[in-house]
């Protein structure tokens, strides 16, 4: 590409927390060479994101699987990127020891309604016949184990590196959604994922795709240096348990999906159709 070339710009949002920081190393600090396109990051909350994706505000972005149900006429997924709960994911915890059966005599903190965390939150509630009992508040994902450490909530909703530290605050854990998803199915729970917006074309949408994924891999062949990065946004952690983390949600599953992963979005969405916490069915469509 010549100087005088302007480039397409690319506005990619993703969390500010580790292991979007870590797959996103090479993009945000230019490692490798974009060509014709130029990537500027945008961080902010799951939820946040979801929420903008609605209206196609980014060319890319994560979202939540949940969300990516009602993107499909904006939004296609990309191939890689994907966090998945291989019998672990998003956890209920709570100031004291209690079982699942208990939770609908609760209120609960919760990251958002369009997180996929919630969703299974949902199919949790149906699996035990109390679908229509769910009491909570939409509190950020950061400030909910403060929440229910305090007293302010009887128990909450956590993903991202809380799901590592909680025990640091005295609570304790009431489910692992992902070990409950794979007791009940035998699949990874699908989290989220990056989309890119259709209107781009079929050629920008496979150069974002490959430069993805490149991205991901250049982070896995430099761990320590994409490490030292992500540090950079992993709250109450150290180096140790930031690496944890991070291959937690940053593995053969994040550079592609593959057959398996493909199916446990198939039945994740599903069965969120099936129990109404999504209103229609869903048709995956991956840049290929």
């Amino acid at each position: 590409m010549s100087a005088t070339t302007a480039q397409r710009l690319i506005r990619v949002g993703h969390s500010p927390d580790p292991d979007d920081a870590f797959m996103f190393h090479a993009l945000a600090n230019d490692k490798i060479p974009t060509g014709d396109l130029k990537f500027v990051h945008e961080l902010v909350d799951i939820e946040t994101l979801n929420r903008r994706a609605l209206t196609g505000e980014l060319e890319v972005t994560a979202v939540s699987l949940h969300a990516y149900s009602y993107l499909l006429d904006k939004y296609a997924l990309l191939p890689t990127g994907c966090s998945m709960g291989d019998k672990y994911g998003p956890m209920v915890v709570a100031r004291k020891p209690l079982k699942v059966e208990h939770l609908p005599d609760l209120k609960l903190a919760v990251p958002g309604t369009l997180t996929t965390a919630f969703l299974t939150l949902k199919l949790l509630f149906e699996s035990i016949g109390a679908q229509d009992k769910l009491t909570y508040d939409v509190v950020p994902f950061d400030e909910i184990i403060p929440a229910v450490a305090s007293g302010k909530y009887d128990a909450g909703l956590i993903i991202h590196e809380g799901q590592l530290t909680f025990q640091n605050q005295g609570l304790h854990l009431v489910t692992d959604l992902g070990v409950w998803w794979h007791e009940r199915t035998g699949l990874p729970l699908p989290l989220g994922g990056n989309v890119v917006r259709k209107d781009l074309g079929a050629e920008t949408m496979r150069e974002v795709s490959r430069l993805i994924k490149q991205s991901i891999q250049y982070a896995l062949d430099h761990r320590e240096e994409a490490l030292q990065y992500a540090l950079t946004y992993a709250r109450d952690m150290d180096v140790g348990l930031a690496d944890k983390f991070v291959g937690m949600y940053v593995n053969e599953w994040t550079l592609d999906y593959g057959e398996r992963g493909r199916a446990a979005i198939r039945k994740l969405l599903g069965e969120a159709h099936r129990a109404g916490v999504i209103p229609s069915p869903v048709e995956l469509e991956f840049v290929e």
